[in-house]
């Protein structure tokens, strides 16, 4: 799998490569299992500093997504929908929190809905 990145993007160059491996894990491109190259390697094939690459995996693997193993790499971990299993079990959290402080499902459910609409 070729990563590319859009200089002329207003899109920073690591949410781009994040969105790329995403979204190859989502479609089936990169599989369970699958390694991606090196930061070293993928910076120097993008003309990026390897710290842009390095906060792109440390994102991806912040949500689950890729697992480094140290030398040997990093991997991908997810199969299927990375961001629908990171949802999940972000959901999954909020559910324990409004457990936690005895809040009733259609409470739960305003917060979240109210939250999200003072995004819009």
């Amino acid at each position: 799998m070729r990563f590319t990145v859009d200089a002329e993007s207003g899109t920073p160059p690591f949410e781009q490569i994040r969105m790329q491996v995403v979204d190859a894990v989502r479609d089936g491109r990169l599989a369970a299992g699958a390694k991606l190259p090196t930061v070293r390697a993928l910076a120097e094939e993008l003309g990026l500093a390897a710290n842009t690459v390095a906060r792109a995996y440390k994102e991806l693997e912040a949500d689950d997504v890729v697992e480094g193993r140290g030398r040997a790499g990093t991997f991908v971990r997810t199969a299927g929908d990375p961001v629908a299993q990171a949802l999940q079990a972000a959901a999954s959290e909020f559910a324990d929190v409004a457990d936690r402080l005895g809040v009733g499902a259609d409470a739960a459910l305003d917060a979240v809905d109210r939250a999200l609409r003072s995004r819009s």
